[in-house]
């Protein structure tokens, strides 16, 4: 195996590309995360078990959708939720 060696100037190169990336990263957009969440994905956000969610969509806690046998939640519903300023309302189609 051949040795290199690296000179101070390929470090200064170095440091560079890794603060503009860095920089990159952190001024990114960040992801806008989806409109619809599922049962299991406002579980993991809340950390709560499925009968917590259930009763929370049984006394009016939480709103949701229900298409066919599939139950959705509005993520900018959770996030009031979670402020503490939500007023819900359930929809079924």
């Amino acid at each position: 195996m051949a040795a290199e060696i690296l000179t101070r100037e390929d470090l200064a190169i170095f440091k560079t590309e890794l603060f503009r990336e860095l920089r990159e990263l952190v001024n990114a957009p960040a992801i806008q995360p989806r409109k619809w969440l599922k049962s299991y994905e406002v579980r993991d956000m809340l950390g709560i078990s499925p009968g917590t969610l259930q009763n929370m969509r049984i006394n009016g806690t939480l709103s949701f959708t229900k298409i066919g046998g599939l139950i959705f939640y509005e993520y900018d519903d959770i996030l009031k939720l979670m402020e503490g300023t939500k007023k819900t309302v359930k929809h079924s189609l």
